[in-house]
């Protein structure tokens, strides 16, 4: 094949540079950024979403000319590039699945034992030297909801089971013979919660989901966590709610704007732990992430089905 029948793979994102030994003489491997994004789409038969933190590609796609066939998300959540042109167009939409989900298990089986056994007091008060013994709360026996039924709320689910957790989980909808209550019992199951883990998908329906009236229904000794994304979260409620005392705590480690200015109220809220966007990213996770395109590539040229593929209306990869 020569090289100008190579398939065009365009990445967005140059930095870190991204390890695709795999596409050498097997693709034409473009590097764009935000500025160039625009001009180079309509070359590229493949877009590498590699910079997932951007809405450049959410807001290139609309514009004029050829689009990729298939584009790759090297994140979960594809909020940040889905667009309605993009919906109702033939490309194929793929995702990271399968790189995050027990990462993000540990981060927030982290964070609850942080909140329970209050290390970040300990930590404070090691700060000022000062000698401050005090009884924490156990972890196993509490209940928690999760909500997000997808594999990153299963691997929460089977994470903190293992610490002797009760989980609920809670999809968009009930599949009462794999246990997930639907979207529609949220309310019922906050009051008894003594963790709330958000981990859902960002839609239309989830925008928001954690406001005023969720944070009301919750007990005043839960503790929230959300791993999934800022905008299912009202700040503004859960920051009232924490500091009139109506819960215990939250950790949050996304959200609505980021990064999270250095003046943002939020650093400062009582009970709150902040941590930038983080929960999924180990040593070697970009390396594996390459990996997993790499193999979606080998794939995509000899014609066979492409596993991740988002259901775009949904704005997921539905449960199998």
């Amino acid at each position: 094949m020569t090289e100008h029948r190579l398939p065009t793979v365009l990445v967005f994102g140059e930095e870190p540079p991204v390890p695709l030994p795999r596409l050498v003489d097997r693709a034409r491997v473009r590097v764009c950024d935000e500025r160039t994004l625009p001009e180079l789409l309509p070359t590229a038969d493949v877009l590498l979403v590699w910079d997932f933190g951007s809405d450049a590609a959410r807001a290139a796609w609309p514009g004029g000319g050829r689009r990729p066939g298939w584009v790759h998300t090297a994140s979960v959540g594809v909020d940040r590039v889905l667009c309605p042109e993009l919906v109702t167009s033939p490309t194929l939409l793929t995702n990271a699945r399968g790189v995050f989900e027990q990462p993000i298990a540990e981060y927030v089986a982290g964070l609850m034992l942080a909140l329970a056994k209050d290390f970040p007091g300990s930590w404070e008060a090691q700060r000022r030297r000062h000698w401050r013994h005090r009884e924490t709360q156990r972890v196993a026996g509490t209940r928690a909801v999760v909500v997000g039924a997808g594999p990153i709320g299963r691997a929460i689910s089977a994470t903190l089971g293992a610490l002797g957790v009760a989980v609920t989980l809670v999809g968009r909808r009930a599949r009462p013979d794999e246990g997930v209550r639907g979207a529609a019992e949220l309310g019922e199951l906050l009051p008894a919660a003594d963790w709330v883990v958000c981990a859902a998908p960002l839609t239309e329906e989830t925008r928001g989901m954690f406001d005023r009236a969720a944070f009301a229904r919750m007990r005043p000794t839960a503790r929230f966590v959300n791993v999934g994304r800022g905008p299912l979260v009202d700040q503004d409620e859960l920051v009232a709610a924490l500091v009139e005392r109506r819960i215990a705590g939250a950790a949050l480690d996304v959200f609505v704007q980021e990064p999270l200015a250095a003046d943002d109220p939020l650093w400062d809220v009582p009970g709150l732990l902040v941590s930038p966007h983080m929960s999924g990213d180990t040593v070697g996770w970009r390396d594996e992430l390459a990996r997993q395109f790499q193999d979606n590539y080998d794939r995509w040229v000899t014609g066979r089905p492409l596993f991740n593929v988002v259901d775009k209306r949904l704005g997921y990869v539905p449960v199998e």
